[in-house]
């Protein structure tokens, strides 16, 4: 694993610019330090030596929400002082987490250290949330190692009955994580089989629903959220700027903001551009690999300036608390209740991600690359191409059309082939 440079006290700016398999360490707590592997990963770290003289590798946890650098030295020095009196954290660590499974393995419980386990790396700990909203009294207090098919397939049914099939498919998700948490750490849990069937997902759950407004529609929602306050009108303007999900831009900071970027337009004369961008925290989606970061996503200049300046969190309330993710929803559908939009179909619910998918398309009809508007939108090329497939070809067909040949050209038309028919013809016979 490389080095990057001399011992330093570690930044912000060290921290992401951290390339793959690259370390760097702390000049100011012995054996602090931060890695990258070969994803966009970044982690906080601490070695030492137990009073025994074990080398050890401790992982405090990883850059982004809520481990800053600062944060994480914080966290290194006390555990400096606690290794001194004889602690080890790595072995205490892994003692709690197999007590706690063996002592109470409860549906219940597997939740609880689900959802510890994805604040310790920044994941959203709304999953778990969404599946006790719907847990039976029954089946969280029954032990993860005694359950069946049957039991989970009664569930998944039941939510089928309330919850839209992509819902239901996010719900059970949740749940085959926290349950194979669980059964990693109790080697007595054997019954995976149960969930894995039980939790199976639904079948065209992924048909696409996405509503796509017009640039008036888009421009009628950020007008009205902002006669909900003016707090609430920036929080909807980004959305329709960047196309991001909510969850990102609640967790952006105000040196997020790169309000004066610019970029080389001219290497002979050196003319720069200035291209103001946020640098915006990934989504929390997937399966526990990804790790928190930052993509650039351009911003207007004019939006640039309003932003800039800030300080800690860049979205706040009108009163100053921050926005509580869970009820935005029922907040866009007050603020946008009186607008008359026209979304295709004209039946369907114009929610706030429909600025995202808006966003996408956007872009996918201005010739964007289907790769580019992936980073963007922080998705997959695949996810563009499932979601969004009849845009798709409109691109396509955008892109083809001015390649095609034109085949109205004057036909050339050749002489008869027999002299019988050339004679017929008038075509005079050539001298051999």
């Amino acid at each position: 694993m490389g080095v990057v440079g001399e011992n330093k006290k570690i930044g912000l700016r060290d921290v992401r610019g951290l390339g793959p398999n690259q370390t760097i360490w702390d000049s100011e707590v012995r054996g602090f330090g931060a890695r990258r592997r070969q994803g966009q990963a970044v982690a906080y770290f601490l070695f030492y030596r137990t009073k025994g003289g074990r080398q050890r590798w401790f992982t405090i946890g990883k850059h982004g929400s809520p481990w800053t650098p600062d944060m994480a030295r914080d966290e290194a020095l006390r555990l400096r002082i606690n290794i001194k009196d004889g602690a080890d954290p790595t072995a205490d660590k892994q003692a709690d987490r197999k007590a706690a499974t063996v002592d109470d393995n409860t549906v219940s419980a597997a939740l609880d250290r689900y959802e510890a386990d994805l604040k310790s790396r920044g994941g959203d700990p709304n999953n778990v949330v969404r599946v006790r909203a719907h847990l039976s009294d029954g089946l969280a207090k029954k032990k993860v190692g005694a359950l069946v098919k049957a039991d989970l397939t009664a569930w998944r049914n039941d939510l089928m009955a309330k919850l839209k099939p992509a819902s239901v498919d996010r719900t059970t998700t949740a749940l085959r994580a926290a349950l194979n948490l669980a059964a990693e750490d109790d080697d007595r849990i054997t019954n995976g089989k149960a969930w894995k069937d039980g939790l199976r997902a639904i079948g065209g759950a992924g048909e696409s629903r996405n509503v796509i407004l017009s640039d008036q529609d888009v421009r009628a929602v950020i007008a009205a959220a902002y006669q909900d306050s003016d707090e609430f009108g920036l929080l909807v303007e980004l959305a329709a700027v960047t196309g991001a999900r909510p969850s990102q831009l609640l967790r952006l900071r105000g040196e997020d903001v790169q309000a004066t970027f610019t970029v080389i337009v001219d290497p002979e004369t050196k003319t720069k551009k200035r291209q103001p961008r946020l640098m915006m925290p990934v989504s929390r989606k997937g399966n526990g690999k990804k790790e928190i970061t930052h993509r650039p996503v351009p911003i207007s200049v004019s939006l640039a300036e309003r932003l800039s300046g800030r300080g800690g969190a860049l979205l706040l309330r009108p009163a100053g608390q921050s926005w509580d993710n869970t009820n935005l929803p029922r907040r866009f559908d007050e603020a946008i209740k009186g607008v008359k939009l026209s979304p295709t179909p004209s039946t369907a619910k114009v929610t706030i991600y429909a600025l995202r998918h808006t966003s996408i398309v956007r872009q996918l009809l201005a010739n964007v690359p289907i790769r580019v508007v992936a980073t963007l939108h922080d998705t997959s090329v695949a996810m563009i191409e499932q979601n969004y497939s009849k845009y798709i070809a409109d691109h396509a067909d955008d892109l083809a059309r001015p390649t095609l040949l034109e085949t109205m050209a004057e036909v050339i038309t050749l002489p008869p082939s027999s002299t019988k028919a050339r004679a017929k013809k008038g075509v005079p016979e050539v001298p051999a």
